[in-house]
């Protein structure tokens, strides 16, 4: 067992004795009694997603903070107590959210558990044996060789959107009208998204669109958009993987080659090496991406939306050296 299996277990186990001792089930039940469900969702994707569809019908707790990196993240006691009092749970999938498991059991709950992986179109990592084409996320033998990171293709959030929206009915039937009428405008806005977002890109040049950044977490958003993925800093997925000396010169001599003249690190990341990479490839470092987390309030990536548009003005602007903007 590793030291952040027995800190997660440790943790969990902590909440669910106190929880037990503080009788969290009148708050269950002073909920139902006014109408309220509650639904807790692990990223700050999903709760964006969630708050959207609910509305004011249903109160929405987000574990992961804002900037907060997913693929490291320790439970809390709080955690599972927020769980044992919800009715609906949503959990991204992939490999993201995993130490939810221990969360759910500790709490004993018995919400509806949603994944929304399952709900969307899913891509294999490149390098991954497969075809690398899209599949249904319930399709897959092995789940390891799906890229996790599916909210990036704003195609995919509309159906994460709809899954949420029938959850919500399935758990509060008398919602069923506000849920639909919240799902159904803020259905419209992605489809806006995608659309603004392949016009701005159609606007780069095809041989500009040519990106490096941290970690392979925008494969989605560069499937979409027709973008060329040079290499990445971490040779991975997930942040929690290093890249060795001889990757990292191949990947300054690939962005030399390629001439890529920007670099774009991720929010939730260590810039450090990105900097000297950049420095070693002659490149500059462009503004921080949101991948994995959305930002924090106040902020241009505060929400889903603002975070892709903001996402797309950097790259666009990177791609181009600033002759071309994208106002979104």
């Amino acid at each position: 067992m590793t030291a952040r299996q027995i800190i997660s277990g440790f943790a969990t186990g902590l909440a669910a004795v106190v929880l037990a001792a503080c009788g969290a089930g009148d708050g269950n039940a002073e909920r139902a009694a006014t109408g309220d469900i509650a639904v807790v969702a692990t990223t700050t994707q999903l709760g964006d997603f969630a708050r959207q569809v609910a509305g004011d019908r249903a109160a929405v707790r987000q574990i992961l903070a804002a900037n907060s990196d997913p693929h490291d993240y320790e439970p809390r006691p709080s955690d599972v107590k927020a769980v044992t009092g919800a009715a609906v749970v949503l959990r991204s999938g992939g490999g993201l959210d995993d130490w939810l498991d221990g969360v759910l059991r500790n709490a004993g709950s018995q919400a509806q558990s949603v994944t929304l992986l399952d709900a969307v179109r899913t891509r294999e990592d490149e390098g991954q044996e497969g075809d690398g084409g899209s599949r249904d996320g319930g399709g897959h033998e092995d789940a390891s060789d799906i890229d996790p990171h599916w909210w990036q293709d704003p195609r995919n959030a509309m159906s994460a959107v709809r899954e949420i929206r029938d959850a919500l009915v399935s758990a509060d039937p008398g919602g069923r009208d506000a849920y639909a009428a919240t799902a159904e405008r803020y259905l419209a806005r992605l489809g806006d998204l995608d659309r603004a977002i392949a016009a701005c890109m159609a606007g780069v040049p095809e041989s500009k669109r040519k990106l490096v950044t941290d970690h392979d977490a925008l494969g989605y958003y560069t499937d979409r958009y027709d973008i060329d993925v040079i290499g990445t800093v971490i040779p991975a997925r997930s942040t929690q993987a290093q890249a060795s000396a001889g990757e990292v010169a191949r990947l300054v001599r690939t962005i030399r080659a390629a001439g890529v003249t920007t670099i774009f690190p991720q929010g939730s990341g260590n810039q450090k090496l990105t900097r000297a990479i950049a420095r070693d490839a002659g490149a500059k470092v462009g503004p921080a991406l949101y991948a994995d987390s959305l930002g924090a309030p106040g902020t241009d990536g505060a929400t889903y939306i603002g975070s892709m548009k903001a996402n797309t003005r950097a790259l666009v602007n990177g791609f181009t050296g600033g002759r071309h903007a994208c106002r979104l």
